[in-house]
């Protein structure tokens, strides 16, 4: 382009404003900046997928976690529970012992009678 002309003919004799190598560079700028901006497209949609994955990700994380912590409670109760039926199961036994001793007892004290009777019984017998 010439310091005089404002305009320029380029090979096909079309009037040009800018001279035929800018011309020609700002098409490939042009051309750069649209691959520029599907690769930045491309590059978003990969991150929204990863970030959705992630999301998901997180929240089948936390569902895992809640059942986790449903397990530990669970296991946690039933320990209480055994406990308390271990407790009753002590307090049972204890009482079973304590019918079992005065059955004992109980069985000396007729054993002790019936001793008794039968002496009274043989010597009822003798005096005849």
């Amino acid at each position: 382009m010439d310091d005089d002309n404002m305009f320029d003919v380029d090979d096909l004799n079309k009037i040009r404003v800018l001279d035929n190598e800018t011309s020609t560079k700002t098409a490939q700028l042009k051309e750069e900046c649209k691959d520029f901006i599907d690769k930045i497209d491309d590059f978003q949609t990969i991150v929204g997928g990863f970030i959705d994955l992630m999301d998901n990700l997180s929240t089948e994380v936390e569902r895992e976690k809640l059942k986790a912590i449903g397990a530990r409670n669970q296991l946690k109760s039933m320990a209480k529970q055994r406990e308390s039926q271990q407790q009753q199961l002590v307090g049972l036994i204890h009482e079973k012992k304590t019918q079992l001793e005065r059955y004992r007892i109980q069985l000396q004290s007729l054993e002790k009678t019936e001793a008794e009777q039968r002496d009274f019984i043989d010597q009822f017998i003798l005096q005849k």
